[in-house]
């Protein structure tokens, strides 16, 4: 799944992102699109155990891979 973030006003990604990551199951990832890069997101994400991983994309606007991991 895919959710695009791009054009919303903090803190809409990231409550969409911390919603849609609660429905994932172990083993699962979600990526997401943002403008900017997630810094608060980052923090929880690794409170919560989530693997993540973000590249740059050529709009200037920054992909994440976050995958649950496994129990």
């Amino acid at each position: 799944m895919t959710i695009d973030n791009r054009g919303l006003e903090p803190p809409q990604p990231m409550m969409r992102t911390l919603k849609a990551l609660d429905k994932l199951n172990s083993g699962e990832s979600l990526a997401i699109i943002n403008d900017r890069r997630p810094l608060f997101l980052y923090e929880e994400l690794d409170d919560r155990g989530y693997a993540h991983e973000t590249e740059a994309q050529e709009d200037g606007s920054f992909k994440i891979t976050i995958t649950k991991s496994g129990d």
